[in-house]
């Protein structure tokens, strides 16, 4: 805390740039070699002998809520996050996409039906066979691979706890198994000051766990900048969170100095550069990005097909800027938007919509176009609130839903079209020629 707090002054202050305290010397890690250089006060980076993914540069990632649980499934947990204050039935959910389940082979049958009678059934990734055919998917359309979701505050809990490291057993078994690329995400919304501890000691707690950083075990742990990668999502926004950027700064920093050091990933608002719109407006905020080794401005529901003719100044900004302070930048694309079961209103189904793919093109292209050397695309996984990328039941397939309804994908592509596209983008990144501006034709 009195580490935290002089943290808080020295930024305050804008005097110095935070002090890097060396750690002390321990018996070195199998896997670490030691060595001395100013970008690592712990004076130790890793072997990446057999390491399938050294840097996050050339990849298309996508995130990976990984959050839901079905009655019955073992994590008792009950519908979780695909109910709604606790309920899931007809009139009442927190989804507006129906996962396509006609390949798991694991379901859970649900209260709902379809048109004509069917009884309808979704998934949990608390089973394994669940997460490895997510993986086999992303191996199918070339998706490099994903960020895991680590909620701070459904980890506090023995059972979130539990529900949490059991998907990301099953997906590092998957990942290894695909050769996908993956790492870990900490969300920070709904945490206060004092939650940076708890992440602290549950970043520690999967290290010893799953034997993170074991070359041999996990192959295609992210590394970038010579360090595993570890992401944490949500720190700058200004709308009244219960920790600030000093608590993150200190997080940080006790991160990078560890005896197992990391490179950092910040997950910061769209408007970070100009300090304004979903951006607090603090001085504390550039040095730490400063500090970072990748900033993902979070671009989801900031724009629509029409206003999204400014991206592409804002990119080559952000890069420009990113570029003075010695930081990598990844752009966030989405496929469109939709909300309107988790907040019960009908004029939010479909939001942002998704215009046959053109929505989510015309981001990767201007992104592409734009500079930027790596990609985020949010999320593989994300029904709550339509912006999945996998395959979901099309929209004159969908369940009943009493009053309300399922949005889905548009009648006239295949359930696996956001897949396929995603894929697209992913070789174009890649280096691979033949894509432009306008979206590719699926054969």
């Amino acid at each position: 805390m009195i580490k935290k707090i002089f943290y808080s002054l020295i930024f305050g202050l804008i005097l110095v740039s935070p002090l890097m305290i060396s750690c002390e010397e321990v018996d070195p890690d199998p896997d670490i070699i030691p060595t001395d250089t100013t970008d690592n006060p712990s004076g130790k980076i890793y072997d990446e002998t057999g390491c399938l993914y050294t840097s996050y540069e050339g990849l298309l990632m996508a995130g990976y809520q990984g959050w839901f649980t079905a009655d019955g499934d073992g994590a008792e947990r009950g519908w979780h996050h695909y109910e709604l204050n606790g309920r899931f039935e007809p009139g009442i959910s927190s989804i507006d996409f129906w996962p396509d389940v006609s390949e798991y082979p694991v379901t859970h049958e649900t209260a709902f039906s379809y048109e004509n009678g069917a009884k309808a059934f979704v998934y949990s990734p608390y089973d394994y066979e669940s997460v490895d055919l997510h993986f086999k998917w992303m191996k199918e359309y070339g998706i490099d691979g994903v960020f895991m979701q680590r909620f701070v505050v459904e980890i506090k809990s023995a059972k979130g706890k539990g529900h949490f490291n059991k998907v990301l057993e099953n997906a590092l078994i998957a990942a290894k198994k695909y050769d996908r690329a993956i790492c870990v995400m900490y969300d920070l919304s709904g945490c206060s000051s004092a939650d940076m501890d708890v992440l602290e000691n549950d970043w520690q707690e999967l290290q010893e766990l799953f034997d993170l950083f074991n070359n041999t075990t996990h192959p295609t742990y992210l590394r970038h900048n010579e360090k595993p990668l570890l992401s944490i999502w949500g720190v700058g926004f200004n709308d009244g969170r219960n920790y600030d950027i000093a608590d993150v700064q200190y997080l940080v920093t006790n991160l990078q100095e560890d005896t197992n050091p990391v490179s950092i990933m910040l997950g910061v608002p769209y408007y970070w550069r100009e300090l304004k719109n979903d951006t607090e407006d603090s001085p504390l905020l550039h040095p730490l990005i400063q500090d970072a080794d990748i900033i993902l401005p979070w671009a989801v529901g900031r724009y629509n097909n029409d206003s999204y003719n400014i991206a592409t100044s804002m990119i080559v900004n952000d890069i420009a800027k990113c570029k003075t302070y010695g930081t990598d930048y990844v752009p966030l694309v989405f496929p469109g938007f939709s909300w309107g079961n988790l907040q019960q209103d009908v004029t939010k189904y479909n939001q942002i919509p998704r215009n046959e793919g053109g929505f989510l093109w015309k981001q990767i292209a201007t992104a592409k176009l734009a500079g930027a050397k790596m990609l985020y695309v949010a999320m593989f996984d994300e029904v709550d609130e339509g912006t999945a990328i996998f395959k979901c039941q099309k929209e004159n397939d969908v369940p009943l839903n009493g009053g309300g309804k399922f949005v889905g994908i548009e009648s006239n592509l295949d359930n696996d079209y956001y897949l396929w596209l995603t894929g697209q983008g992913a070789n174009w990144f890649h280096g691979d020629a033949g894509y432009g501006p306008v979206k590719p034709t699926r054969q």
